[in-house]
Protein backbone atom coordinates (compact mmCIF):
# COMPACT_ATOMS: atom_id res chain seq x y z
CA UNK A 1 0.00 0.00 0.00
CA UNK A 2 1.01 3.27 -0.89
CA UNK A 3 1.41 5.67 1.44
CA UNK A 4 0.46 9.23 0.49
CA UNK A 5 -1.18 10.79 3.72
CA UNK A 6 -0.02 11.29 7.52
CA UNK A 7 -1.01 12.44 10.82
CA UNK A 8 1.22 13.98 13.42
CA UNK A 9 -0.22 12.72 16.94
CA UNK A 10 0.50 14.89 19.74
CA UNK A 11 3.27 13.14 21.93
CA UNK A 12 2.78 11.91 25.21
CA UNK A 13 4.60 13.50 28.18
CA UNK A 14 6.56 11.37 30.32
CA UNK A 15 8.61 13.99 31.81
CA UNK A 16 8.56 13.19 35.64
CA UNK A 17 6.20 16.28 36.52
CA UNK A 18 4.24 15.81 33.00
CA UNK A 19 4.47 19.98 32.82
CA UNK A 20 5.98 19.98 29.43
CA UNK A 21 2.56 19.66 27.08
CA UNK A 22 3.57 22.69 25.31
CA UNK A 23 7.24 21.09 24.36
CA UNK A 24 5.44 17.74 23.03
CA UNK A 25 2.57 19.46 21.35
CA UNK A 26 5.12 21.97 19.96
CA UNK A 27 7.37 18.76 18.55
CA UNK A 28 4.27 17.74 16.76
CA UNK A 29 3.52 21.30 15.45
CA UNK A 30 7.30 21.44 14.17
CA UNK A 31 7.09 18.06 12.59
CA UNK A 32 3.35 19.02 10.97
CA UNK A 33 4.99 22.12 9.25
CA UNK A 34 7.85 19.90 7.84
CA UNK A 35 6.14 17.38 6.44
CA UNK A 36 3.90 19.58 5.24
CA UNK A 37 5.81 21.18 2.45
CA UNK A 38 6.94 17.69 1.24
CA UNK A 39 5.23 17.66 -2.34
CA UNK A 40 2.68 15.15 -2.48
CA UNK A 41 2.74 13.99 0.97
CA UNK A 42 -0.69 15.49 2.60
CA UNK A 43 -0.36 15.94 6.20
CA UNK A 44 -3.39 16.28 8.77
CA UNK A 45 -3.31 19.77 9.88
CA UNK A 46 -2.55 20.59 13.74
CA UNK A 47 -6.32 21.27 14.66
CA UNK A 48 -7.56 17.87 13.62
CA UNK A 49 -4.67 16.05 14.92
CA UNK A 50 -4.38 17.54 18.38
CA UNK A 51 -7.98 16.19 19.04
CA UNK A 52 -6.25 12.94 19.46
CA UNK A 53 -3.76 13.41 22.50
CA UNK A 54 -3.38 10.85 24.36
CA UNK A 55 -5.00 8.92 21.94
CA UNK A 56 -5.12 4.39 22.87
CA UNK A 57 -5.19 3.33 19.08
CA UNK A 58 -3.49 5.03 16.71
CA UNK A 59 -4.91 3.20 14.48
CA UNK A 60 -8.20 4.73 14.99
CA UNK A 61 -6.87 7.69 15.12
CA UNK A 62 -5.83 7.16 11.66
CA UNK A 63 -8.97 6.24 10.34
CA UNK A 64 -11.01 8.89 11.82
CA UNK A 65 -8.53 11.55 10.00
CA UNK A 66 -8.25 9.64 7.00
CA UNK A 67 -4.32 8.91 6.66
CA UNK A 68 -2.54 6.05 5.45
CA UNK A 69 0.03 6.60 8.21
CA UNK A 70 0.34 7.94 11.40
CA UNK A 71 3.16 9.35 13.32
CA UNK A 72 3.19 8.55 17.53
CA UNK A 73 5.97 9.19 20.30
CA UNK A 74 6.62 10.46 23.44
CA UNK A 75 8.92 12.99 24.90
CA UNK A 76 11.04 12.64 28.19
CA UNK A 77 12.32 15.96 29.39
CA UNK A 78 14.49 16.05 32.48
CA UNK A 79 17.20 19.07 33.23
CA UNK A 80 19.58 19.47 30.30
CA UNK A 81 18.45 15.86 28.34
CA UNK A 82 15.52 14.64 26.18
CA UNK A 83 14.67 11.12 25.23
CA UNK A 84 12.14 11.37 22.11
CA UNK A 85 10.49 7.72 21.21
CA UNK A 86 8.66 8.04 17.90
CA UNK A 87 7.48 5.12 15.26
CA UNK A 88 5.77 5.07 12.01
CA UNK A 89 2.53 2.93 11.83
CA UNK A 90 0.42 2.40 8.68
CA UNK A 91 -3.35 2.43 9.76
CA UNK A 92 -4.83 0.06 8.00
CA UNK A 93 -2.77 -3.05 9.31
CA UNK A 94 -0.62 -0.91 12.03
CA UNK A 95 2.39 -2.38 10.55
CA UNK A 96 5.36 -0.76 11.83
CA UNK A 97 6.94 1.29 9.39
CA UNK A 98 9.65 3.04 11.00
CA UNK A 99 10.88 3.69 14.60
CA UNK A 100 13.24 4.99 16.57
CA UNK A 101 14.29 6.39 20.08
CA UNK A 102 16.51 9.79 20.57
CA UNK A 103 18.73 10.21 23.90
CA UNK A 104 20.39 13.83 23.41
CA UNK A 105 21.30 16.88 25.06
CA UNK A 106 18.10 19.77 25.09
CA UNK A 107 20.22 21.75 23.12
CA UNK A 108 20.29 19.06 20.04
CA UNK A 109 16.48 19.10 19.83
CA UNK A 110 16.54 20.75 16.36
CA UNK A 111 19.05 18.46 15.26
CA UNK A 112 16.21 15.65 15.99
CA UNK A 113 13.28 17.55 14.57
CA UNK A 114 15.41 17.31 11.06
CA UNK A 115 16.16 13.96 11.44
CA UNK A 116 12.80 13.06 12.25
CA UNK A 117 11.26 14.36 9.17
CA UNK A 118 13.95 13.55 6.93
CA UNK A 119 13.83 9.75 8.16
CA UNK A 120 9.67 10.15 7.61
CA UNK A 121 9.80 11.27 4.50
CA UNK A 122 12.72 8.98 3.08
CA UNK A 123 10.88 5.79 4.74
CA UNK A 124 7.35 6.92 2.70
CA UNK A 125 9.64 7.38 -0.51
CA UNK A 126 9.19 11.12 -0.76
CA UNK A 127 11.98 13.69 -0.93
CA UNK A 128 12.68 16.53 0.80
CA UNK A 129 12.75 19.68 -1.79
CA UNK A 130 16.84 21.35 -1.73
CA UNK A 131 14.93 24.67 -0.98
CA UNK A 132 13.30 22.89 2.49
CA UNK A 133 16.17 20.55 3.37
CA UNK A 134 18.58 23.70 3.81
CA UNK A 135 15.37 25.56 5.91
CA UNK A 136 15.29 22.48 8.11
CA UNK A 137 19.42 22.55 8.60
CA UNK A 138 19.13 25.97 9.91
CA UNK A 139 17.96 25.95 13.86
CA UNK A 140 15.28 28.82 14.47
CA UNK A 141 16.84 29.93 17.08
CA UNK A 142 20.68 29.70 19.11
CA UNK A 143 18.76 29.44 22.43
CA UNK A 144 16.99 25.94 23.36
CA UNK A 145 15.32 28.04 26.35
CA UNK A 146 13.98 30.93 23.86
CA UNK A 147 13.00 28.09 22.05
CA UNK A 148 10.73 26.29 24.57
CA UNK A 149 8.97 30.25 25.57
CA UNK A 150 8.26 30.56 21.90
CA UNK A 151 6.27 27.19 21.89
CA UNK A 152 4.98 27.79 24.82
CA UNK A 153 3.55 31.39 23.75
CA UNK A 154 2.26 29.53 20.62
CA UNK A 155 0.06 27.25 22.46
CA UNK A 156 -1.30 30.05 24.49
CA UNK A 157 -1.68 32.38 21.30
CA UNK A 158 -4.35 29.92 19.95
CA UNK A 159 -6.24 29.68 22.58
CA UNK A 160 -7.53 33.61 21.11
CA UNK A 161 -8.35 34.74 24.18
CA UNK A 162 -7.17 38.21 26.09
CA UNK A 163 -5.48 36.51 28.91
CA UNK A 164 -3.70 33.73 26.66
CA UNK A 165 -2.90 36.46 24.26
CA UNK A 166 -1.49 38.61 26.93
CA UNK A 167 0.27 35.42 28.49
CA UNK A 168 1.49 34.56 24.78
CA UNK A 169 2.89 38.17 24.14
CA UNK A 170 4.96 37.83 27.39
CA UNK A 171 6.47 34.34 26.93
CA UNK A 172 7.31 35.51 23.14
CA UNK A 173 8.95 38.29 24.76
CA UNK A 174 11.07 35.91 27.42
CA UNK A 175 12.51 34.25 24.08
CA UNK A 176 13.38 37.80 22.95
CA UNK A 177 15.32 38.44 25.93
CA UNK A 178 17.32 35.34 25.31
CA UNK A 179 17.57 35.63 21.42
CA UNK A 180 16.57 39.35 20.53
CA UNK A 181 17.24 37.78 16.77
CA UNK A 182 14.51 34.65 17.01
CA UNK A 183 12.34 35.74 13.84
CA UNK A 184 9.34 33.80 14.80
CA UNK A 185 9.22 35.20 18.32
CA UNK A 186 9.12 38.49 16.78
CA UNK A 187 6.57 37.38 14.36
CA UNK A 188 4.34 36.23 17.94
CA UNK A 189 5.05 39.59 19.28
CA UNK A 190 3.39 41.46 16.15
CA UNK A 191 0.48 38.87 15.81
CA UNK A 192 0.17 38.99 19.86
CA UNK A 193 0.00 42.92 19.72
CA UNK A 194 -2.64 43.24 16.82
CA UNK A 195 -4.66 41.11 18.32
CA UNK A 196 -4.72 43.34 21.34
CA UNK A 197 -4.93 46.30 19.27
CA UNK A 198 -8.17 44.55 17.38
CA UNK A 199 -9.83 43.02 20.25
CA UNK A 200 -8.51 44.45 23.48
CA UNK A 201 -7.57 48.10 24.42
CA UNK A 202 -6.29 49.17 20.80
CA UNK A 203 -3.38 51.54 21.92
CA UNK A 204 -0.68 52.87 19.85
CA UNK A 205 1.85 51.91 21.98
CA UNK A 206 0.66 48.20 20.72
CA UNK A 207 0.62 48.82 17.12
CA UNK A 208 3.75 50.69 17.20
CA UNK A 209 5.42 47.61 18.73
CA UNK A 210 3.55 45.43 16.43
CA UNK A 211 5.54 47.55 13.48
CA UNK A 212 8.68 46.93 14.58
CA UNK A 213 8.46 43.54 15.82
CA UNK A 214 7.19 42.65 12.12
CA UNK A 215 9.45 44.86 10.57
CA UNK A 216 12.66 43.42 12.48
CA UNK A 217 11.02 39.88 12.03
CA UNK A 218 11.46 40.04 8.20
CA UNK A 219 14.57 42.03 7.93
CA UNK A 220 15.71 38.53 10.14
CA UNK A 221 13.72 36.19 7.73
CA UNK A 222 12.23 37.47 4.90
CA UNK A 223 11.46 34.00 3.43
CA UNK A 224 9.45 32.73 6.67
CA UNK A 225 6.03 32.64 5.73
CA UNK A 226 5.10 33.17 9.51
CA UNK A 227 7.18 36.87 9.50
CA UNK A 228 5.04 37.51 6.65
CA UNK A 229 1.51 36.69 7.94
CA UNK A 230 2.60 38.84 10.99
CA UNK A 231 3.94 41.90 8.52
CA UNK A 232 0.17 41.78 6.82
CA UNK A 233 -1.63 41.90 9.97
CA UNK A 234 0.01 45.01 11.17
CA UNK A 235 -0.28 46.59 7.51
CA UNK A 236 -3.88 45.56 7.51
CA UNK A 237 -4.34 47.40 10.81
CA UNK A 238 -2.31 50.51 9.63
CA UNK A 239 -4.84 50.55 6.50
CA UNK A 240 -2.06 50.09 4.10
CA UNK A 241 -4.39 47.64 2.41
CA UNK A 242 -2.21 46.77 -0.85
CA UNK A 243 0.57 46.57 1.23
CA UNK A 244 -1.13 43.99 3.24
CA UNK A 245 -2.22 42.01 0.48
CA UNK A 246 1.58 41.91 -0.75
CA UNK A 247 2.76 40.06 2.24
CA UNK A 248 -0.41 37.69 2.46
CA UNK A 249 0.55 37.11 -1.13
CA UNK A 250 4.03 36.17 0.16
CA UNK A 251 3.44 34.35 2.92
CA UNK A 252 1.47 31.80 0.68
CA UNK A 253 4.02 31.98 -1.67
CA UNK A 254 6.58 31.16 0.68
CA UNK A 255 4.13 28.27 1.95
CA UNK A 256 1.26 27.62 0.13
CA UNK A 257 -0.32 25.12 3.17
CA UNK A 258 -0.53 28.20 5.96
CA UNK A 259 -3.61 28.03 7.38
CA UNK A 260 -2.93 31.36 9.22
CA UNK A 261 -1.75 32.77 5.70
CA UNK A 262 -5.17 32.37 3.72
CA UNK A 263 -7.21 32.74 7.10
CA UNK A 264 -6.13 36.36 8.51
CA UNK A 265 -5.79 37.46 4.33
CA UNK A 266 -9.58 36.79 4.63
CA UNK A 267 -10.07 38.76 7.54
CA UNK A 268 -8.27 41.37 5.97
CA UNK A 269 -10.34 41.39 2.45
CA UNK A 270 -13.66 41.10 4.87
CA UNK A 271 -12.78 43.92 6.55
CA UNK A 272 -12.36 46.06 3.69
CA UNK A 273 -15.73 45.21 2.29
CA UNK A 274 -14.27 42.64 -0.09
CA UNK A 275 -16.95 39.72 0.19
CA UNK A 276 -15.82 37.58 -2.58
CA UNK A 277 -12.55 37.60 -2.09
CA UNK A 278 -12.76 37.21 1.84
CA UNK A 279 -15.38 33.98 0.68
CA UNK A 280 -12.49 32.41 -1.26
CA UNK A 281 -9.88 32.85 0.90
CA UNK A 282 -11.78 31.21 3.89
CA UNK A 283 -12.85 28.41 1.54
CA UNK A 284 -8.70 28.16 0.89
CA UNK A 285 -8.38 27.79 4.61
CA UNK A 286 -11.00 25.17 4.76
CA UNK A 287 -9.57 22.79 2.42
CA UNK A 288 -6.17 23.14 4.14
CA UNK A 289 -7.69 22.53 7.30
CA UNK A 290 -11.20 20.91 7.26
CA UNK A 291 -11.25 20.60 10.66
CA UNK A 292 -11.13 24.07 11.44
CA UNK A 293 -14.53 25.71 12.39
CA UNK A 294 -13.50 29.44 12.04
CA UNK A 295 -13.21 29.69 8.65
CA UNK A 296 -16.77 27.89 7.61
CA UNK A 297 -18.68 29.95 10.08
CA UNK A 298 -17.29 33.33 8.98
CA UNK A 299 -18.01 32.30 5.49
CA UNK A 300 -21.30 31.53 6.33
CA UNK A 301 -22.18 35.07 7.06
CA UNK A 302 -20.68 36.35 4.23
CA UNK A 303 -22.35 34.19 1.73
CA UNK A 304 -25.83 35.54 3.33
CA UNK A 305 -24.29 39.14 2.48
CA UNK A 306 -23.58 37.48 -1.17
CA UNK A 307 -27.25 36.38 -1.36
CA UNK A 308 -26.00 32.76 -1.23
CA UNK A 309 -28.63 31.12 1.03
CA UNK A 310 -27.90 27.56 0.63
CA UNK A 311 -24.18 27.87 0.18
CA UNK A 312 -24.44 30.14 3.60
CA UNK A 313 -26.55 27.14 5.32
CA UNK A 314 -23.82 24.54 4.00
CA UNK A 315 -20.97 25.96 5.38
CA UNK A 316 -22.57 26.74 8.47
CA UNK A 317 -23.12 23.26 9.07
CA UNK A 318 -19.61 22.23 8.25
CA UNK A 319 -18.46 25.03 10.89
CA UNK A 320 -20.76 23.58 13.43
CA UNK A 321 -19.98 19.78 13.14
CA UNK A 322 -16.23 21.12 13.23
CA UNK A 323 -17.03 23.04 16.07
CA UNK A 324 -18.81 19.98 17.76
CA UNK A 325 -15.74 17.72 17.66
CA UNK A 326 -13.23 20.75 19.13
CA UNK A 327 -15.96 21.30 22.11
CA UNK A 328 -15.96 16.91 22.21
CA UNK A 329 -12.36 17.25 23.51
CA UNK A 330 -12.25 20.60 24.97
CA UNK A 331 -15.80 21.83 26.73
CA UNK A 332 -14.70 24.83 27.78
CA UNK A 333 -13.20 26.29 24.46
CA UNK A 334 -15.00 29.36 24.14
CA UNK A 335 -14.37 30.51 20.75
CA UNK A 336 -15.87 27.47 19.20
CA UNK A 337 -19.49 27.75 21.32
CA UNK A 338 -20.19 31.76 20.14
CA UNK A 339 -18.68 31.06 16.80
CA UNK A 340 -21.36 27.96 16.86
CA UNK A 341 -23.74 29.45 18.38
CA UNK A 342 -23.97 32.39 15.90
CA UNK A 343 -24.19 29.63 13.16
CA UNK A 344 -26.92 27.80 15.17
CA UNK A 345 -29.22 30.79 15.49
CA UNK A 346 -29.11 31.58 11.70
CA UNK A 347 -29.85 28.18 10.75
CA UNK A 348 -32.99 28.66 12.64
CA UNK A 349 -31.70 27.06 15.77
CA UNK A 350 -32.13 29.69 18.20
CA UNK A 351 -33.19 28.17 21.41
CA UNK A 352 -29.37 25.59 20.92
CA UNK A 353 -27.49 28.80 19.89
CA UNK A 354 -28.47 30.96 22.50
CA UNK A 355 -27.46 28.48 24.69
CA UNK A 356 -24.03 27.67 23.87
CA UNK A 357 -23.81 31.78 24.27
CA UNK A 358 -24.70 32.07 27.61
CA UNK A 359 -22.21 28.87 27.93
CA UNK A 360 -19.87 30.97 26.68
CA UNK A 361 -20.59 34.21 28.29
CA UNK A 362 -20.64 32.44 31.93
CA UNK A 363 -16.93 31.26 31.30
CA UNK A 364 -15.39 34.52 30.21
CA UNK A 365 -18.21 37.36 31.15
CA UNK A 366 -15.29 40.26 31.19
CA UNK A 367 -13.53 38.82 27.36
CA UNK A 368 -13.88 41.77 24.64
CA UNK A 369 -13.87 39.55 21.74
CA UNK A 370 -16.26 37.31 23.41
CA UNK A 371 -18.72 40.08 24.54
CA UNK A 372 -18.69 40.86 20.43
CA UNK A 373 -19.33 37.81 19.29
CA UNK A 374 -22.44 37.05 21.93
CA UNK A 375 -23.66 40.75 21.16
CA UNK A 376 -24.07 39.51 17.63
CA UNK A 377 -25.31 36.30 18.67
CA UNK A 378 -27.95 38.64 20.19
CA UNK A 379 -28.62 40.89 17.41
CA UNK A 380 -29.46 37.81 14.95
CA UNK A 381 -31.86 36.49 17.73
CA UNK A 382 -33.65 39.77 17.91
CA UNK A 383 -32.41 40.51 21.79
CA UNK A 384 -31.33 43.77 20.74
CA UNK A 385 -30.76 45.02 24.10
CA UNK A 386 -28.98 42.52 25.63
CA UNK A 387 -26.91 42.61 22.28
CA UNK A 388 -26.28 46.62 22.83
CA UNK A 389 -25.47 45.80 26.30
CA UNK A 390 -23.09 43.09 25.32
CA UNK A 391 -21.22 45.45 22.32
CA UNK A 392 -20.98 48.11 24.89
CA UNK A 393 -19.18 45.90 27.33
CA UNK A 394 -16.94 45.04 24.80
CA UNK A 395 -15.81 48.36 23.00
CA UNK A 396 -15.50 49.95 26.82
CA UNK A 397 -12.63 46.94 26.85
CA UNK A 398 -11.16 48.14 24.18
CA UNK A 399 -12.56 46.67 21.06
CA UNK A 400 -10.98 49.29 18.37
CA UNK A 401 -11.41 47.14 15.48
CA UNK A 402 -13.88 50.23 13.96
CA UNK A 403 -14.20 48.84 10.31
CA UNK A 404 -15.73 45.30 11.88
CA UNK A 405 -18.55 47.27 13.91
CA UNK A 406 -19.27 49.31 10.73
CA UNK A 407 -19.08 45.93 8.35
CA UNK A 408 -20.37 43.44 10.71
CA UNK A 409 -23.61 42.13 9.16
CA UNK A 410 -24.66 40.42 12.16
CA UNK A 411 -25.37 44.02 14.01
CA UNK A 412 -27.75 44.93 11.02
CA UNK A 413 -30.50 44.63 13.22
CA UNK A 414 -29.09 46.97 15.46
CA UNK A 415 -28.35 49.96 12.92
CA UNK A 416 -31.87 51.85 13.96
CA UNK A 417 -30.84 51.21 17.53
CA UNK A 418 -29.90 54.62 19.54
CA UNK A 419 -27.58 53.43 21.62
CA UNK A 420 -25.67 51.72 18.46
CA UNK A 421 -25.62 54.91 16.77
CA UNK A 422 -24.31 56.27 19.52
CA UNK A 423 -21.50 53.71 19.95
CA UNK A 424 -20.34 54.24 16.61
CA UNK A 425 -20.79 57.99 16.03
CA UNK A 426 -18.61 58.14 19.37
CA UNK A 427 -15.57 56.05 17.46
CA UNK A 428 -15.09 58.42 14.77
CA UNK A 429 -15.76 58.96 11.16
CA UNK A 430 -15.48 55.68 8.85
Amino acid sequence: MTVSSVAILPFADLSAERDQRYFCDGLAAELIGALSRVEGLRVAPRSSSIRFRNAADAQEAGRQLAVDAVVEGSVAKSDERLRVSVRLVRTDDGAELWARTYDRALEDVFAVQREIAERIAHRLEFRLGEKHARALERPPTSNVRAYEYYLEGRERFFEYRRRGVEAALALFNRALELDSDYPRALAGVAECCCYLVMYADGEDRLLEQAEQASRRSLELAPDLAEAQVARGLVLSLEQRYEASEEAFERAIDLDPKLFEAYYFYARNSFAQGELETAAKLFKHASIIDPDDYQAPLLMGQIYDSLERPEEAAAVRRQGVRAAERRLHHNPEETRALYMAANALVCLGQSEQGLSWAERALALEPDEPMLLYNVGCVYSLAGQLERAVDCIEKAVAGGDAYVDWLRQDSNLDPLRDHPRFQALVARRGPS
